[in-house]
């Protein structure tokens, strides 16, 4: 299929083509007020003001309901459902096509476009959703796998759920922040020299702080308390998805896990990017995950096995120094369990999802080195260094910068792109201990 052309100069291998037209929250100097907007090229589409100035004109649909693009997040106009979300994606292309049906509204309105049409470089992003809960997952398979042979051997690698749940826990809906809020590296309980035997924690700054490459789903959908989301129907309850960077601090996480899971090893930062890229978006990009060879039980089989989505990942370290690297590239074909999977099983006992929910992937990686997702697996926890120019690390030090990109397709006039995801550790805060 051709890419769609516009009137409006998009650069070539932009993220943010017509086939994408992501949500997000900003605001600029000039209007502080965060409200909802659309990236369009190297620029903002900022709804509110596009709304304002009779832009939804000739889309009835949204009429009744265009305070929701004054809104601080993206809330009220993801919980109007999927099939809004969807004419108005397709109404803001047609705006912007080469040969669109509604030239006076954008294309020959250069007093709107002035107002409305915003440089990104000079908006300010915000989180997108105003988020009630947050779970993530383990639903990266490979990272799984190494973990556990990591901590248990080959023969014991995934634990006898694995294979028949998306196994998650409850994190930090509170800490989430979008992309390119600085992180404090966490302090806490670890025990210094786990080989020694003994079993007395000391408290000090973390000392094997980790980033996790994941990717995460908005839910839109709410449903009732005691009645569950069913497989068939999950995907309908998801507004679009995220980069992710689930930050850990792996001394930290070692010693507490046992026996109720992640805790403070977890709750002090989770970074996403600010655009949403829509369900409906990515739907070209979807493909069959790793394949389950257990009997998957009939509430979370899916009709097809095309359900997780091929987005390129990538991660690349910058330290303080100035020197960089690609750490890892992988593919979101490398999930077990799809989003729909995890978002039924998380109501199959009744539980009451909201929008603005976040659910987490769990971290993606690939079968080799180059394309694992975290450091815990690229040091094999500390055991080997890994390489960033004339510099070494085993784990994150204080002043370097993540940065997780993620885009789908090959054509570079078409690309549904993410953007960015960053985030640069800060030293630990002085508790005067």
């Amino acid at each position: 299929m051709s890419p769609l052309k516009s009137w409006f100069n998009i650069p070539h291998g932009s993220h943010f083509s017509l086939a994408n037209i992501p949500f997000g929250i900003i605001s600029t100097a000039s209007s502080t007020s965060p409200r909802v907007a659309v990236a369009v090229g190297d620029h903002a589409l900022d709804l509110d003001a596009f709304a304002a100035n009779n832009g939804f004109s000739a889309l009835s649909t949204i009429q009744p309901h265009q305070a929701v693009f004054s809104q601080p997040s993206l809330n009220s106009f993801a919980a109007l459902g999927r099939p809004v979300h969807s004419v108005v994606r397709k109404y803001i292309q047609s705006v912007f096509a080469e040969d669109t049906p509604y030239p006076e509204v954008l294309k020959t309105n250069s007093a709107l476009q002035k107002q409305a049409l915003l440089p990104l470089k000079e908006v300010k992003y915000h989180l997108p959703f105003k988020i009630g809960d947050y779970t993530d997952f383990f639903a990266g398979y490979h990272h799984a796998y190494h973990c556990g042979v990591m901590f248990r051997g080959p023969e014991d690698a995934l634990q006898p759920n694995y294979k028949h749940l998306p196994v998650g826990y409850h994190g930090r809906a509170s800490s989430v922040v979008v992309s390119g809020t600085p992180i404090h590296r966490p302090q806490g309980q670890f025990l210094e020299n786990p080989a020694d035997g003994k079993k007395v924690p000391i408290f000090s700054q973390c000392r094997k702080l980790d980033f996790e490459l994941e990717l995460g789903a908005f839910v839109c959908t709410p449903n009732e308390q005691g009645k569950p989301v069913s497989i068939d129907e999950a995907e309908n309850n998801l507004f679009g998805i995220v980069m992710m960077n689930d930050w850990s601090a792996r001394d930290i996480q070692a010693w507490e896990y046992v026996p109720l899971g992640p805790f403070n090893a977890k709750n002090f930062g989770t970074s996403i990017s600010p655009w949403v890229v829509l369900i409906e978006a990515l739907e070209p990009f979807k493909v069959a995950g790793i394949e389950n060879d257990a009997e998957t039980l009939p509430y979370l089989k899916h009709k097809s096995k095309e359900n997780v989505f091929d987005i390129q990942l990538q991660v690349d370290l910058k330290t303080s120094a100035g020197n960089s690297a690609t750490l890892a590239k992988t593919s979101g074909r490398n999930l077990m369990w799809s989003f729909s999977q995890m978002l039924t099983h998380h109501s199959i006992t009744g539980c009451n999802l909201q929008p603005g929910d976040l659910l987490g992937s769990g971290t993606i990686s690939g079968t080799v080195m180059a394309e694992r997702g975290s450091m815990l697996e690229q040091s094999d926890n500390g055991k080997n260094s890994v390489k960033i120019a004339d510099e070494e690390r085993k784990f994150l030090q204080d002043g370097d910068e993540v940065t997780f990109t993620g885009v789908c397709g090959a054509d570079d006039d078409a690309l549904v792109g993410f953007g960015q995801c960053t985030g640069r550790i800060l030293p630990a805060v002085d508790l005067g201990l």
